[in-house]
C-alpha cells in the first residue's frame, strides 16, 4: 500500500521489507561493466552493511548454480537477468546512501512521501538491498528446481533489437512473434552505445525525438525546428539526422511549445491550446510549419530502423472544452481562435444543410445566419445532452481528425510506407466526459498502428476520495486497460499495438513502493493477451552511476508538474519490480506463439458502441462497463461493434451484437444495425428506450425489425445478468466446449480466462486472477475432467481442481 498520512497505521520501508516476494523463472549474465562493478563491490564488502554482504554471497551462489545449468545446456537467461538487476541496484543503493539529501528532495516532490521524506531517504538503501536479496533468493530457488527436474521451462528467445520485422499484426524476430519492452524517456540523453541502459534487461528500443522532456524549447521534433525565414534549425535537425540506424525505435512529434516568431505573425496561434498541444491546430501558419516539419523529418528518416515502431504524431492529445475541468488550470481551451470559430460555422452549415432555421429550431436560438452563430466555449457542463453541446463536441472531434489526417498525409507524401500512431489516452474512451475532441475509433482507423498509454492502479488514485466499486472486488483497477484494449482491437484487429508510455508501474496519482511482483506479472500478461505488441514503461530515470538523470536535478521547474514527482517510489527504486518486468516479458516471448493464438481468439459477442450516446449522456461509459464486466469472465474476449465495424468488417467474425443503455444514435448508426439484421445478423436489444432517439434527443419513428436476422428484444429494462445469459445462449455453439467454474467466496467472478483449440485435439487455456480473493477452480472439457493438464510455464501436471491466488497467472495445455 502507499505510505500515506491517511493510513490508519504508519507504515515504513522497514515494514515493507518484511513482505516476502517470490516469482517464477528468474535469471541473468553479467556484462564486462558489471563484472568490474562486482569486483569493486567485493573489495569494499567489509565496509558495507550486512545486506550487501548477504547479496554478494547469494550472487556467488547463483553464479555457481548457473554454471551447473550451462553444463547441462539449460538456458539461464532468467538468472542472468536477476544478477544484472541485483548488481545495478546494489550500486544504486550505495549512491542513494551517499546522497540522502538528493533522495529526500525527490521524495519531497510527491505528496504522500513529503512529510517523511528524511525517513524514507534513510531507509531506501536497505530497502533496495533487501529487495535484491529477495530476487536472488527466488532466482536460486527456481534454478534449483530446474536442476532437480521439478520444473521444465522454455528457453528465453534472444531478441535481436537491430533486426525486427513489422508484420501485418505482429512484430517478428528470428521468424517468431515477439513482444518488445523498454522504458519511456529512458535516462535521457544516453547514447545507444551505453549498454547500461540499452540492453536485454532494460530493453533496446531507441527513443528518437524525445531526448528532453518538454519544458519549452526542447530537443524533440517540435515547432522550433523551423525558423522564421522558413529554413530549418541545423542543431535541432541534427537530433534527427544523427540518430544511429542500429536499433528498432520510434519518433515522437512533440507539440508542446510554439516559437515567438509564429506568435508575432499570428497572435492567435496559441489560442485553443491544450495541455500538450501548445498551439491552435486550426491556424494556417501553424499547419504550414508542421507540414514542413513532418515532410522534412519523414524524408530524412525514411526506411530507418528508428521509425520501425512508427511516428507518434502526438503525445496525449485532448482539447477538453468544458468549464471546471482540471485542464482549465493549464489554460486548455479557455479561449478559441477566429479560425476555429469560422471552421465551426462552416461545419454547422454542412451539418444543417445551410438552413439556419433548422439550427435555430434545434438550438432554440434566433441567429440571422451561420456567420452570426455564437457559442460560449468552454461549455457549461449543465448543457450536456443539448444540441449545442452535441454539435460542438462532435465538431471538436472532427477538427482533431482533420489535424491528424493532415499530418499523416504530409508524412506519406515523402514517406509512403511510414507507420503512424498517436499516444491516445485510453481513459478518454473509458471515462464519461466527451468534450475532449478525441474520437478514439476514428483516430485508430486513421493511423497504421494502434497507439496508447494505458494505465492501471493497485490502489485508489490520490485525487479520488470516495471508495470505488472495483476496490471491493479486484486486486487492481483493470477497467481502463481491458475495456479500451478490447475496443481498440475490435476497431483495428490487424494492426500492431504500441503502448509508448505504459503506466502499469506508476502514474501521476498513484505510486506503491513495495509493489508485489505477482501484480507486475499479471498486468503485463493481461495487456499482452489483449493485444499489446510493444510497451515502453514509465519511466527509467537512473543514470548508470545511480544518480537521477539530469532533468531531475535542480529546481525541477517543469511545465507538467507531474514529472517532478515521478521519480519518488518509481521502478527506479524497486529492484524487484524492474526485474519482474523483464522476467514476465521474457516468459511471454518464450510462449509467443501460444499467446498469439489465444489473443487472436474470435470475439463472438459484440457490445454496440455509439459515440453519439457517449457525447450526450452523463454516465454512458459507466453503464457500458457494467455490461462489459459481466461478459468478461466466460472464456472469450469481449468485442465491440460500431456503425463502421458493422459496415466494414465481416459480420461472420461474431455471432451477436448486444445493445445496452444506448438511447442516442444517429440515423446512420441505426441504419447500420438494421442492415446487419437484414444480412442475417443477431441483435439483443435491452429495452425499448435504446436506439429511440437521434443525436439531438428527438424521438425516432422507426424501430428495428428482424428482417432476415434474429432480433431478441426485451420489454421494459433487462438487467445485465439477463442480457449476459441471452448472449451466452446465442453464442453457445461457436464457443469451445471447455468450462471453468470459479468459487472465490464472493458473488462475482475474478478469473479472466480464454480458451482456444491447440490444433492437436486439445486446448490452450489462459487464466488470470484479477480478483481480490483466492479462487477455487474446476476446469472441464464437455463436462468431464481432461485426461491431462500441463502448466506450460513449468511443465508440471495440474489437477482439474486447483486454486489460483490473487494476481495468479496460468497458461495451461489441456489434453482430452
Amino acid at each position: 500500500m502507499l505510505f500515506t498520512k491517511s493510513s490508519k497505521v504508519r507504515h515504513s520501508l522497514r515494514a515493507a521489507l518484511l513482505l516476502g516476494v517470490a516469482t517464477a523463472f528468474l535469471g541473468c549474465t553479467p556484462t564486462a561493466q558489471n563484472e568490474t562493478a562486482q569486483s569493486a563491490l567485493e573489495q569494499s564488502a567489509s565496509s558495507q552493511n550486512v545486506y550487501e554482504q548477504e547479496a554478494l554471497s547469494k550472487i556467488k551462489t547463483l553464479n555457481a548454480l548457473m554454471d551447473q545449468a550451462r553444463a547441462k545446456e539449460i538456458d539461464v537467461t532468467r538468472e542472468e537477468t536477476v544478477i544484472w538487476f541485483a548488481k545495478e541496484f546494489l550500486k544504486f543503493a550505495n549512491w542513494d546512501e551517499a546522497n540522502k539529501d538528493v533522495v529526500a528532495f525527490s521524495f519531497q516532490q510527491f505528496q504522500p512521501y513529503r512529510e517523511d521524506k528524511t525517513k524514507f531517504a534513510e531507509e531506501l538503501p536497505d530497502f533496495e538491498r533487501q529487495k535484491v536479496i529477495q530476487i536472488l533468493d527466488a532466482g536460486i530457488e527456481n534454478i534449483n528446481n530446474v536442476l532437480d527436474g521439478k520444473i521444465k521451462r522454455k528457453p528465453v528467445p534472444k531478441i535481436d533489437w537491430s533486426d525486427i520485422t513489422v508484420g501485418d499484426n505482429m512484430l517478428i524476430n528470428n521468424e517468431r512473434p515477439i513482444f518488445l519492452y523498454d522504458y519511456f524517456s529512458k535516462s535521457v540523453g544516453r547514447p545507444l552505445t551505453d549498454t547500461s541502459v540499452y540492453n536485454d534487461y532494460l530493453g533496446s528500443i531507441y527513443h528518437g525525438g524525445e531526448n528532453l522532456y518538454p519544458v519549452d524549447h526542447d530537443r524533440a521534433i517540435n515547432s522550433f525546428l523551423v525558423k522564421e525565414d522558413g529554413t530549418f534549425d541545423a542543431e535541432l535537425l541534427r537530433e534527427v539526422t544523427d540518430i544511429p540506424d542500429t536499433h528498432v525505435g520510434f519518433l515522437l512529434y512533440w507539440n508542446s511549445g510554439i516559437p515567438e516568431w509564429i506568435l508575432k505573425q499570428e497572435p492567435e496561434a496559441a489560442l485553443g491550446r491544450s495541455l500538450f498541444t501548445g498551439f491552435d491546430i486550426d491556424n494556417p501558419l501553424v499547419r504550414e510549419v508542421w507540414g514542413k516539419i513532418v515532410r522534412k523529418t519523414g524524408e530524412l528518416t525514411r526506411g530507418k530502423k528508428v521509425s520501425q515502431l512508427g511516428y507518434i504524431m502526438s503525445n496525449e492529445p485532448h482539447w477538453y472544452s468544458e468549464k471546471k475541468h482540471w485542464t482549465q488550470n493549464f489554460k486548455e481551451m479557455t479561449s478559441i481562435s477566429s479560425y476555429t470559430k469560422a471552421n465551426f460555422k462552416n461545419w454547422l452549415k454542412d451539418k444543417y444543410n445551410n438552413n439556419i432555421d433548422t439550427l435555430n429550431a434545434n438550438w432554440k436560438t434566433q441567429f440571422n445566419s451561420f456567420d452570426n452563430v455564437v457559442l460560449d466555449v468552454p461549455l457549461d457542463r449543465a448543457t450536456r445532452g443539448t444540441p449545442p453541446w452535441y454539435d460542438w463536441s462532435r465538431y471538436n472531434m472532427d477538427r482533431s481528425i482533420d489535424w491528424f489526417t493532415y499530418l499523416q498525409t504530409e508524412l506519406h507524401k515523402v514517406n509512403p510506407e511510414a507507420d503512424t500512431h498517436i499516444k491516445l489516452q485510453p481513459n478518454l474512451f473509458t471515462e464519461n466526459p466527451r468534450s475532449h475532441g478525441i474520437d478514439v475509433e476514428a483516430l485508430t482507423e486513421l493511423t497504421t498502428m494502434i497507439g496508447d498509454d494505458a494505465k492501471t492502479t493497485r490502489t485508489r488514485n490520490l485525487n479520488v476520495k470516495a471508495p470505488q466499486e472495483w476496490e471491493s472486488k479486484y486486486g487492481y483497477f483493470w477497467e481502463e486497460l481491458s475495456m479500451s484494449y478490447d475496443f481498440l482491437e475490435s476497431v483495428a484487429p490487424d494492426k500492431i499495438h504500441i503502448n509508448s508510455e505504459a503506466h502499469f508501474l506508476s502514474a501521476s496519482w498513484w505510486r506503491e513502493l513495495d509493489m508485489p511482483v505477482d501484480y507486475v506479472r499479471n498486468v503485463f500478461w493481461l495487456a499482452t493477451i489483449q493485444g499489446m505488441d510493444a510497451s515502453m514503461s514509465w519511466f527509467w530515470a537512473r543514470d548508470p552511476d545511480g544518480s537521477p538523470e539530469d532533468r531531475l536535478e535542480g529546481d525541477l521547474n517543469f511545465f507538467d508538474p507531474a514529472l517532478a514527482g515521478s521519480y519518488a517510489a518509481s521502478v527506479n527504486m524497486q529492484p524487484h519490480v524492474a526485474n519482474e518486468v523483464t522476467q514476465v516479458m521474457m516468459d511471454l516471448n518464450a510462449v509467443s506463439e501460444e499467446i498469439l493464438a489465444i489473443r487472436e481468439q474470435r470475439r463472438p459477442i459484440r457490445l454496440f458502441y455509439s459515440e453519439t450516446s457517449a457525447i450526450n449522456k452523463n454516465k454512458h461509459m459507466t453503464e457500458q462497463f457494467e455490461m462489459y464486466e459481466a461478459l468478461s469472465f466466460d472464456g472469450f474476449p469481449v468485442g465491440f461493434a460500431t456503425q463502421k465495424i458493422l459496415q466494414n468488417q465481416d459480420i461472420k467474425n461474431w455471432d451477436t451484437v448486444l445493445v445496452y443503455e444506448t438511447q442516442f444514435v444517429t440515423d446512420t448508426e441505426f441504419s447500420a444495425l438494421q442492415d446487419y439484421l437484414n444480412a442475417g445478423g443477431t441483435i439483443i436489444l435491452d429495452s425499448e428506450t435504446s436506439l429511440s432517439k437521434n443525436e439531438y434527443g428527438k424521438k425516432r419513428a422507426q424501430n428495428l425489425n428482424a428482417g432476415r436476422g434474429n432480433l431478441i428484444r426485451f420489454d421494459g429494462h433487462a438487467d445485465v445478468d439477463v442480457l449476459r445469459n441471452a448472449a451466452l445462449e446465442a453464442t453457445a455453439t461457436s464457443r469451445a466446449n471447455v468450462s471453468l467454474k470459479e468459487d472465490n467466496g464472493t458473488a462475482h467472478k475474478g478469473c479472466m480466462w480464454r480458451v482456444v483449440e491447440d490444433g492437436e485435439g486439445g486446448y490452450l487455456v489462459n487464466i488470470l486472477n484479477l480478483g481480490k480473493h483466492t479462487a477455487q477452480l474446476d476446469l472441464n472439457i464437455s463436462g468431464a475432467a481432461p485426461n491431462e493438464i500441463i502448466d506450460i510455464m513449468t511443465g508440471q501436471k495440474v489437477s482439474s481442481n486447483f486454486e489460483l491466488k490473487p494476481n495468479g497467472v496460468l497458461l495451461l495445455k489441456l489434453k482430452p
